[in-house]
């Protein structure tokens, strides 16, 4: 079939993948994911919540003639 790997080749693609990343423990992911949350929670729009002027969302306004 063309365009298939073989197990083998997909093996050896996996090994050569995990060999390139970079490993760290897990609290200093945390304590990074952490830093990053507590630097950019002014662009966080469920915190801080959108403004009516830019927020796409908002309800349309309805025009009735009577």
């Amino acid at each position: 079939m063309p365009g298939s790997f073989s197990v083998t080749t997909m093996k050896c693609f996996s090994h050569w993948l995990e060999t390139r990343l970079n490993c760290i423990k897990v609290f200093q992911a945390a304590s990074d994911l952490k830093q990053f949350c507590l630097q950019n929670v002014h662009h966080d729009l469920l915190l801080t919540g959108a403004s009516s002027t830019t927020n796409p969302f908002t309800p349309q306004k309805v025009c009735s003639f009577l």
